[in-house]
């Protein structure tokens, strides 16, 4: 069973909590594998902390919301900022996993937002 159709399952969970956990998981991954490509290279290691904290948060507001955490609109709004952050510094390297990172992360950062509000 792929994760779309076990987080589909959660009867909790509205459309727009589906699309952020998904889009949070999605992050987590791609932000392990541009900061793990980051690695070793001495210009890219505000860009390899960057994901790796975002990476940490998107992992645990996914986590949060599939519980139904009474914290996780507040981590959503701690998610988004990092997103942003984190995708600007990546939009600055020509790097392609910085770039499909950078794309990633202005997804999440976008449905966070709309949890941190909901």
């Amino acid at each position: 069973m792929s994760l779309t159709e076990t987080v589909g399952k959660i009867n909790s969970l509205n459309d727009d909590q589906r699309t952020c956990i998904e889009n949070c998981n999605e992050a987590t991954e791609v932000c392990e594998w541009c900061a793990d490509e980051c690695l070793g290279e001495e210009d890219m290691e505000e860009c390899a902390r960057l994901c790796r904290d975002v990476a940490d948060l998107t992992s645990l507001h996914a986590r949060f919301m599939a519980r139904g955490s009474m914290y996780s609109s507040t981590l959503a709004e701690a998610c988004a900022e990092a997103c942003e952050a984190c995708a600007d510094e990546c939009s600055n390297h020509d790097a392609e996993h910085c770039q499909v990172c950078a794309d990633v992360l202005r997804d999440c950062a976008e449905s966070c937002r709309k949890m941190a509000s909901a």
